[in-house]
């Protein structure tokens, strides 16, 4: 059953970018969906709107561009709790680490598999 909510999840998260980009009278770009989920997914962390939605769908609601807001903010609120105000500058990145190296390692290895033109 886990999957199946993933996947309602994230699909609907996909979705939405799609149905906003296609059917808005602005020219909405991947650029301003990727700024405006991350930025949701931070702002709906820092509310306590997003963590329900993380226990409830798992995967398909951190792997998705608000997930990663989601992480950047609660690192960020983690490391204020235990460094005072200086840790919001280091908190958020330390807690998508993991997910940031793992992008561009993988990215870096299949570039170099597949040799990607540039046109």
């Amino acid at each position: 059953m886990i999957y199946f909510k993933a996947f309602l999840v994230g699909g609907a998260i996909c979705l939405l970018g799609q149905l906003l980009m296609d059917l808005t009278s602005h020219k909405i770009t991947p650029a301003h969906i990727l700024v405006g989920f991350v930025s949701g997914g931070a702002l709906l962390s820092a509310l306590g709107v997003y963590q329900p939605l993380v226990n409830w769908a798992g995967a398909g609601a951190t792997v998705p561009l608000p997930g990663f807001g989601h992480a950047l903010a609660q690192g960020a609120i983690k490391a204020v709790q235990s460094k005072g105000l200086l840790g919001a500058f280091a908190g958020g990145l330390q807690a998508a680490a993991v997910g940031l190296t793992a992008a561009i390692v993988f990215g870096y290895l299949i570039a170099a598999l597949f040799n990607p033109r540039g046109d």
